[in-house]
């Protein structure tokens, strides 16, 4: 089974070599690795701390636990690697901690002895689900000492298949799992793996310290006057089919921030809006603003901050398996409607169990879902903001649990 996965991941390189030639995201995860040995930094005998990160999503879960780590530990080496382009992309939108942040190399042997070679980090921290075999292997023959960060596992997941053993044999190289939910907890202790703990997940974390330390933003709150907005916020083009026929029957003032901003998907909204609406670049001045009904963000950066000016939101990408981060607006105590898809996110699931997340197929259900919130505001946001209180502080409990057993 090693032979076989080493050929798959060779294959994988040749493969996103050639997709290359016509993808974008291709390109750039193939030119992004070209020269990244060479730009690795010199560690100088600091203990190096490695964030491996699928994406962006996955950073937001480190983030909390880094912060706490180097606040406690100044000099420790922060490392953060992501496998895809969007979270090299991205990353710089957050405010962070890390040292150094690169694109983790195809997990071939020989890549996975000469990043480890180099950083020899002390801890490693897998971010949610993926595992990368030969990187794993060799921190481990390096005394790293290996984690899983907010980890959540399904059924459908290799680990768990009648093929699994060589995937098994990786996880097995982990000193501890902190995972989010039960039936992640379940799963890992039926193939013999017991160091796990329900720790949740760090965002409930990250997203408290945004509300805290939001930044007022003096065009949105221009736009709303003394109303509250619906915050449509990372949605898609088959989000928006649902969204934007409901929008221009809507009797109220709306912030849209699609997910892509290209000017093509921008034309597209605009072109399906019959109201008036302005763009956030083009802005001009305060009438502008105030005579608008919509306001798309075409912009980056303004969305966490946005949702402090709405009073109900809906997040994209649950018609695509691909759910944004619904924990954004809850923490400002938004109800939160999304698309069908959403069973992959355990926070949605708890949302809906708890009555203030809510997933629609179409319009019709858009309208009767946007009528009961409204009806029931005030209970639902209640309940929202107690949940998001009683699920914090798992950053803290997985930072103890690491260093008060551990000499350094």
């Amino acid at each position: 089974m090693n032979l076989i996965y080493n050929i798959s991941i060779i294959l994988l390189g040749c493969s996103m070599r050639i997709l290359s030639l016509f993808n974008s995201k291709a390109k750039d995860w193939t030119k992004g690795r070209l020269s990244m040995f060479n730009q690795m930094p010199s560690i100088k005998q600091r203990k190096v701390i490695w964030f491996h990160c699928a994406s962006l999503g996955e950073f937001d879960q480190a983030l909390p636990l880094m912060k706490i780590i180097k606040s406690n530990n100044p000099h420790f080496f922060i490392l953060v690697t992501f496998f895809s382009p969007s979270g090299m992309k991205h990353y710089r939108k957050r405010k962070h901690l890390a040292d150094h942040v690169m694109y983790l190399a195809l997990d071939t042997k020989s890549n996975a002895v000469k990043f480890i070679k180099h950083f020899q980090p002390f801890q490693a921290f897998f971010v949610k689900y993926e595992f990368w075999s030969n990187h794993i292997n060799e921190a481990k023959k390096n005394n790293t000492h290996i984690y899983n960060l907010c980890g959540v596992f399904r059924k459908n997941h290799r680990f768990f298949k009648w093929y699994g053993s060589f995937f098994r044999k990786s996880l097995r190289q982990f000193d501890w799992f902190f995972v989010q939910n039960k039936e992640s907890e379940k799963l890992l202790q039926s193939i013999k793996i017991n160091n796990v703990s329900i720790y949740g997940d760090t965002r409930y974390d990250k997203v408290i310290e945004n509300k805290e330390n939001v930044i007022i933003d003096n065009n949105l709150k221009t736009f709303c006057g003394k109303e509250k907005a619906f915050i449509i916020g990372s949605s898609w083009p088959k989000d928006e089919n649902i969204l934007l026929d409901f929008i221009n029957t809507l009797e109220k003032k709306v912030i849209i921030a699609p997910h892509n901003i290209g000017q093509s998907f921008i034309d597209d909204i605009t072109s399906k809006l019959t109201v008036d609406y302005v763009k956030y670049s083009e802005i001009k001045d305060q009438n502008n603003i105030i005579k608008s009904r919509v306001l798309i963000l075409d912009t980056i950066g303004q969305l966490s901050n946005a949702y402090h000016y709405g009073d109900i939101a809906y997040i994209g990408g649950g018609f695509s398996n691909s759910l944004h981060n619904i924990l954004e607006p809850a923490v400002f105590g938004l109800p939160v409607i999304f698309g069908p898809k959403y069973h992959r996110f355990p926070e949605a699931k708890k949302f809906i169990k708890n009555k203030f997340g809510f997933s629609i197929r179409s319009k019709n259900e858009l309208e009767k879902t946007f009528e009961k919130i409204e009806t029931n505001y005030l209970s639902i946001q209640k309940k929202e903001l107690d949940f998001i209180v009683q699920n914090a502080g798992a950053s803290l409990k997985i930072y103890n649990h690491i260093f008060s057993k551990m000499s350094y």
